[in-house]
């Protein structure tokens, strides 16, 4: 973590309309960064994400998990995963991001990127399942890799680079009128951990 990290306003929204997006970064030490990057290689129950794209069932190098306060069924690409309980590291990774937003979640997402060559297309998560207009809670952990959103309507790109151990929220109508997306790069030769912390609603 460096001096730069002091001049972030958390409070300021990264978007120009019709949404909110903070940007915090760096929210702990490179060296803490580094320690939960290799937890999260090595704990986590890694899977080869699916999707069904024109009928058919595909996977892809990227790879995935799910884990929640409890086995929440969560679909998305027309495919359902059932969420694991928490890890210990997982379970402090999600306190640190509830204290820094000041939000609840119940339920994390997490990407596993080899390197560059792999990234997530533009999209938006708007599954039924999840709280609406809730906040999403976005931790980085590995190589620094480049973060865009384009406005639905007017096209309109904000892009950022998310460092490790940085911390990004989505929130608000976000979802509703923005897409987000992980650009693939050839800059890029290591791996790339991502958390986000989400909150299903159980009242559905």
């Amino acid at each position: 973590m460096d001096l730069f990290n002091d001049l972030y306003d958390c409070t300021e929204n990264l978007l120009p309309k019709e949404g909110i997006v903070n940007y915090f970064g760096q929210i702990m030490t490179d060296e803490e960064a580094n320690q939960y990057y290799k937890l999260l290689l090595n704990e986590i129950d890694w899977k080869n994400d699916q999707a069904v794209i024109f009928g058919k069932l595909i996977e892809t190098k990227r790879k995935i998990a799910w884990y929640g306060d409890i086995p929440f069924a969560y679909t998305y690409s027309k495919v359902t995963k059932t969420a694991l309980p928490w890890t210990k590291t997982l379970m402090q990774l999600k306190q640190l991001a509830e204290l820094k937003t000041g939000e609840t979640y119940n339920s994390c997402l997490l990407n596993l990127y080899h390197d560059g060559s792999e990234g997530m297309a533009w999209h938006s998560d708007g599954e039924k399942q999840l709280k609406r207009h809730g906040a999403i809670a976005s931790l980085s952990f590995g190589a620094e890799r480049k973060f865009a959103f384009k406005h639905k309507q007017t096209k309109e790109v904000v892009a950022l680079n998310l460092a490790s151990g940085s911390l990004l929220v989505m929130k608000g109508t976000t979802q509703d009128n923005w897409l987000h997306r992980l650009p693939p790069t050839k800059k890029v030769g290591n791996p790339r951990v991502n958390l986000t912390f989400r909150t299903i609603d159980l009242d559905q």
